[in-house]
């Protein structure tokens, strides 16, 4: 019987990108993706009991955030579960971003030209 369902190479290619880890026992790669699994089954269950995915008979990204916001648990992850955007919506984002910017850049040169007219 297999202990664990994702591919331990895999696993051992993201453990060794640590400039910390110069190898790594078998023991400790195997445990590692066990555990990994175990989170990825926690986190997708609860998403889907807490999120709309019930209704759905579906789990969505969206599910799988917010879960991680509420969640006291969770918390540590949800910095890599961002919500979803659409890209219209981001593109919004960018040009008012922009254009706040320009203004704050416009107020500072206003206000370096009345500085120079005082002296």
């Amino acid at each position: 019987q297999q202990l664990v369902s994702l591919p331990l190479s895999y696993i051992q290619v993201i453990m060794m990108s640590s400039p910390e880890v110069t190898s790594i026992n078998q023991e400790v790669l195997v445990l590692t993706a066990k555990a990994t699994e175990l989170l990825v089954q926690y986190v997708t269950t609860y998403s889907f009991r807490h999120g709309s995915g019930k209704e759905k008979e579906a789990l969505t990204s969206s599910d799988l955030s917010n879960a991680a916001e509420k969640s006291e648990a969770l918390q540590f992850i949800a910095d890599i579960l961002p919500k979803k955007i659409l890209a219209g919506t981001y593109l919004k984002m960018l040009k008012e971003k922009r254009e706040e910017e320009e203004e704050e850049e416009n107020d500072n040169n206003d206000e370096s030209e009345v500085n120079e007219v005082e002296f």
